[in-house]
């Protein structure tokens, strides 16, 4: 039941940290002209896939290489071709 708790919570932080960011972010790009929705969703998905990665630690620890698969050898008794 913790590991659940720590989930939430840890969702929730990162949630708040990422709508603070893109709000901040918005503002910034908003102020600096006239620029249009697009490009604001653009840089506010931009700032928070980025975010995300840095708060989740992917950034620092690559994911591992794991195979699964098995390499097999069948003899064949006809040449192929």
């Amino acid at each position: 039941m913790n590991t659940r708790r720590e989930l939430f919570g840890a969702a929730v932080r990162l949630g708040v940290v990422l709508s603070t960011i893109a709000a901040i972010v918005t503002l910034i790009v908003s102020s600096i002209g006239d620029v249009s929705p697009a490009a604001m969703a653009g840089t506010v998905a931009a700032v928070g896939f980025v975010t995300s990665w840095v708060l989740t630690g992917r950034v620092a620890q690559p994911a591992p290489l794991r195979s699964h698969h098995r390499v097999s050898v069948v003899q064949l008794r006809q040449p192929v071709g």
